[in-house]
């Protein structure tokens, strides 16, 4: 994306002006608006070029590129830290099977994390996809304490998936891990600390 056209690269008689504080000016022309940038030690940056006429606001350029950067580079490591995870289920799968990997999904939806959940058909299972279904469905209300399904089951050539996303984002998920674990270890700086009363002063000295 090209960056827009600032000062006295702004090539248009007139702009509708706002101003710093996102006030509107109105009507003004470009000229008057440049004067009015310069009294405020501050950058005429046209905002919205194809608006008739165009909107140009009073603002610190360098301040509003270093932000914006900065947005960009947040959202993009948000985005990277955002895992999909896959568990495959078999259809016949035991009692204690199946609890082992509702376990896994319940662990992955606690970090914060989506996952993949798919069953695998073989021979004759293909011509029951509503066991499939089943199952999953069992598995998402199983789970809905900690997550909610995204992708509802969908059948794909042998295989039947569906995503099932956390309730809470993973910053807050993990925020909420680090709080626990820093209120555990206060917690168990504090019973060191604390005397045993059982123990009679002369004992301690």
């Amino acid at each position: 994306m090209s960056e827009p056209r600032i000062n006295e690269r702004i090539r248009v008689p007139e702009v509708r002006l706002v101003g710093p504080g996102g006030e509107q000016v109105g009507v003004v022309r470009v000229e008057d608006a440049l004067r009015l940038a310069q009294e405020a030690d501050l950058d005429l940056v046209e905002v919205a070029p194809d608006a008739r006429p165009p909107v140009a606001k009073l603002m610190d350029f360098g301040k509003f590129k270093y932000e914006s950067a900065m947005k960009a580079r947040d959202a993009r490591r948000n985005q990277a830290n955002t895992v999909l995870k896959e568990i495959r289920f078999r259809l016949k799968i035991d009692p204690h099977d199946y609890a082992t990997k509702k376990g896994h999904v319940e662990r992955f939806l606690k970090g914060g994390d989506k996952v993949k959940v798919m069953i695998m058909f073989r021979g004759r299972e293909q011509s029951r996809p509503e066991m499939g279904m089943r199952l999953l469905q069992r598995l998402a209300e199983d789970v809905s304490e900690l997550g909610s399904v995204e992708s509802s089951p969908r059948l794909d050539g042998r295989n039947m998936t569906m995503v099932i996303g956390p309730h809470k984002k993973k910053a807050e998920a993990k925020s909420e891990q680090r709080r626990k674990r820093d209120e555990e270890r206060s917690a168990k700086k504090a019973d060191k600390n604390v005397p045993d009363e059982s123990v009679p002063d002369e004992a301690r000295a």
